[in-house]
């Protein structure tokens, strides 16, 4: 059977979501802030029936008028919106992920439409995995999945300092929670040997392994950006910030690395500062082609 045909048999009702069923977004608000959040992303938290997100993620959405004001919302979660229709705003943290899932599972069975809230991309070290996994462990195949995407820190990060991911990039995560070290560092070495521009996440831990490792396959004058809450202004825990160094002086600059909001952006031997009367800007060119060739 084709996917077209797939498609059809679920859409006249042979399989598939039942009738009853609501939807599973799984939405990536970017930074946070209403000027770097899709409109999609706003139009689906807007309209769930249940929303859930961390308690920061909260103060965003309420700030830009996304989610109902604090004074809306009574002490069960539920707040009545301009409309007079209800929603619940279900607080996330870390170590209720597998249980929120469930709700999440359950809410969408009663009919409801629920917006499970990312920061940065729901796909990029976000939520997105653990649902599907959780989705896969409790048989939940009647329930239907949207991905909303979100500008990740790679993205964000990489617009605050320039063009530094024209080229081939690839982004690594450094929390080994979920991978073991080894298996970070054969990919940072990977991805130095084979000149990827490379975006480091989590660099609350490991950071400094990470740029020795990088530095043994890269010169130390390859330039670096190191990156604090992009596209968060001053709502983010440390405020927006950037800083450009290099690779041999990287780890020199601890008190710019400031916890989990914080990214660092590696070039290659071909990234190159850009500088106008205001600031030093990165680019790392496409190829080694001339203006002309564009």
């Amino acid at each position: 059977m084709s996917v077209e045909d797939a498609h059809s048999t679920e859409a006249d009702g042979e399989a598939g979501t039942p009738a009853d069923h609501g939807t599973l977004y799984v939405v990536g608000i970017g930074p946070g802030l209403p000027a770097h959040m899709t409109a999609k992303a706003k139009r689906v938290i807007e309209s769930a029936d249940v929303v859930i997100a961390s308690s920061l993620y909260q103060e965003f959405l309420r700030d830009d008028g996304t989610l109902p004001p604090a004074d809306a919302t009574d002490e069960d979660g539920i707040a009545v919106r301009e409309d007079g229709t209800e929603q619940e705003i279900v607080r996330s943290t870390m170590g209720r992920q597998i249980e929120l899932a469930r709700a999440a599972f359950d809410y969408v069975r009663e009919g409801k439409d629920v917006a499970h809230v990312s920061g940065g991309d729901p796909s990029v070290y976000g939520k997105s995995d653990l649902l599907f996994k959780m989705a896969d462990e409790d048989d939940a195949t009647d329930v239907p999945i949207e991905i909303v995407p979100g500008l990740t820190a790679a993205l964000g990060g990489a617009a605050n300092v320039g063009a530094p991911l024209c080229n081939d990039f690839c982004t690594v995560s450094l929390s080994d929670k979920w991978r073991g070290w080894d298996e970070i560092e054969e990919k940072l070495r990977a991805a130095a040997i084979s000149d990827f521009v490379i975006v480091l996440y989590n660099c609350w831990r490991n950071y400094e392994r990470a740029v020795e490792i990088v530095r043994e396959e890269r010169t130390d004058d390859a330039f670096v950006a190191i990156v604090n809450d992009a596209g968060r202004a001053d709502a983010g825990r440390n405020g927006e910030s950037e800083f450009i160094t290099t690779l041999g002086e990287a780890t020199d600059h601890d008190e710019k690395v400031s916890g989990m909001g914080t990214s660092l952006i590696i070039g290659t031997h071909e990234t190159e500062t850009w500088r106008n009367d205001d600031r030093t800007y990165l680019v790392t060119p496409r190829g080694g082609r001339d203006v002309e060739d564009f």
